[in-house]
């Protein structure tokens, strides 16, 4: 996801925590340059998968020299694992954006799936989850690798649990809801209509996921208090 959200592959961020390893390394021109080439890479392998983009096809397309790509990474592995880090970063920037309210609440997360339906067309239809995506080429790639998709999908996990357990602490979800359960739910109810979308060019997966999802965290609610009874007026 870009900065803001799903919506549309190309503005990736720079994938903040593999850039720390470079901070002290290259200057912020430099930084800056290099993630523009993660930005170009992101957008290809979404385009047409990790596998069929090459680092030619990088280099040209980011408009810098192949001393430059090499410079900034050791080969197409470690370009891809900063693309792998980047699209972390989008998720992370899509879930905390103010309109979805930290998650913490069933009208937020009703703002949640209804911000991934509005990007069906341009996102879904067209390469699938921009980070389920990366994990269905690479996931088998090597340990490091699937250590670091490992690590988004626990975050990402991660940022619905925490607007869930806000949720039961305030006494909006019953105290037998399991806000790890739930968030589970959400991500997976997510990944699983993004790829039958992607699959078959049919929104209605992913419509159906994500506010399924939703409706499922519904079920475990808390009941409205009841109303105090008023005294009846003194005569």
């Amino acid at each position: 996801m870009p900065p803001n959200g799903f919506r549309g592959p190309p503005g990736v961020a720079a994938g903040a925590d593999m850039a720390d390893d470079g901070a002290a390394r290259f200057t912020r021109k430099g930084m800056a340059t290099r993630a523009r080439i993660v930005g170009v890479a992101a957008r290809l392998m979404f385009e047409r998968g990790v596998a069929n983009t090459s680092i030619d096809q990088v280099r040209r397309l980011a408009g810098v020299g192949g001393s430059q790509i090499s410079h900034y990474f050791d080969d197409k592995r470690d370009l891809t694992r900063h693309v792998v880090a980047a699209r972390r970063d989008d998720v992370r920037a899509f879930h905390t954006q103010p309109s979805l309210g930290g998650l913490d609440s069933i009208d937020a997360l009703q703002a949640w799936a209804d911000a991934c339906v509005a990007d069906i067309d341009a996102v879904y239809r067209v390469g699938g989850c921009v980070y389920g995506s990366l994990a269905g080429e690479l996931i088998d790639a090597d340990d490091e690798l699937h250590d670091d998709l490992s690590t988004g999908y626990d975050q990402w996990i991660g940022l619905f649990q925490a607007g869930l357990t806000a949720m039961q602490r305030r006494g909006d979800l019953r105290p037998d809801a399991d806000p790890r359960h739930l968030a589970v739910s959400l991500v997976v109810a997510h990944q699983g209509g993004a790829m039958v979308t992607y699959a078959t060019g049919d929104p209605d997966p992913l419509r159906v996921a994500v506010n399924a999802g939703v409706d499922y965290v519904r079920l475990f609610a808390a009941p409205p208090a009841p109303r105090r009874a008023r005294r009846p007026a003194k005569s």
